[in-house]
């Protein structure tokens, strides 16, 4: 996987832009590639969306097309483009601390955040302890800088959103995450302890998919969050996704509303969890 579709669309759109830009200003693409020092097919494969154009490309279309005003929104909107797929290795090649900080103004924004998993307990509602094991495993699994006291306590004090302000939370977790074993006996059981102490916030609904749920409409899916109604962020094996797309906001968030069904809440949901904690022997 080299892009998700949202980002192929995104692209696609640039491309559309960028063409009517040209044909606005009588030029060929012929023409424009030929003043813009580039090889003729250059212009067909970033108007299709096929080639991602670079800084200086862009600026040759406003130059040359004399459409100076657009430049700094088309480089806007190519970043953007750039930053809605980005791989692991690229967002913490100098340690974990710098992808911890990097969604706090989306974090601190949000309103209405729901979340689905079916791996882990999601990151706000996680304990030090259970944090510490999860970033431990991905620093040692990754090679990567060790910088983990740091990236422990960025994640610590970004759960200070669930406590403040009118935010609220929806979250769905498939009976599994309870029986996942992150960190040990002691670590799971504190975590479990954790979670049932969440349940009683006004601001948070958690919701338990039963491994015995008929699931023959809908499986398990992969992990994501959707923040308010203006983006889904889902973490990849090898990349961390961000969606923009209306249509697929639109699908995540029917496919939440359809997990949403499936799942069970207050008392039930209780036990599912003390069940997982009983399991710990």
């Amino acid at each position: 996987m080299t892009s998700s579709s949202s980002v192929q669309q995104a692209r696609e759109a640039l491309g559309k832009r960028l063409r009517e830009i040209r044909k606005d200003s009588g030029l060929t693409a012929r023409e424009l590639a030929s003043r813009a020092g580039w090889h003729e097919s250059k212009c067909s494969r970033i108007e299709n969306g096929r080639t991602a154009p670079s800084d200086d490309d862009l600026r040759a279309y406003t130059l040359y097309c004399d459409a100076g005003t657009q430049t700094a929104d088309l480089l806007a909107t190519a970043r953007n483009i750039d930053g809605a797929y980005v791989e692991w290795r690229r967002m913490e090649r100098s340690g974990l601390r710098r992808a911890q900080e990097s969604v706090l103004p989306l974090w601190e924004r949000t309103r209405h955040f729901r979340a689905y998993s079916s791996w882990l307990v999601p990151g706000p509602f996680q304990t030090r302890a259970y944090i510490e094991a999860l970033l431990r495993s991905i620093r040692d699994r990754r090679q990567l800088p060790d910088d983990l006291d740091e990236a422990v306590q960025v994640r610590v004090d970004k759960q200070r959103v669930v406590y403040e302000g009118r935010r609220r939370f929806a979250v769905l977790l498939e009976e599994s995450v309870l029986r996942h074993r992150i960190g040990g006996a002691d670590t799971m059981a504190g975590q479990l302890g954790h979670l049932l102490s969440l349940t009683t916030l006004p601001n948070i609904s958690l919701g338990v998919v039963p491994l015995s749920a008929d699931r023959t409409a809908l499986w398990p899916v992969e992990d994501f969050w959707i923040f308010d109604d203006a983006q889904v962020n889902v973490e990849l094996v090898s990349a961390f996704l961000t969606i923009t797309q209306p249509h697929e906001l639109g699908m995540y968030a029917q496919t939440f509303a359809e997990l949403a069904d499936l799942a069970v809440y207050g008392a039930p949901a209780r036990a599912l969890i003390t069940s997982a904690i009983d399991s710990l022997g």
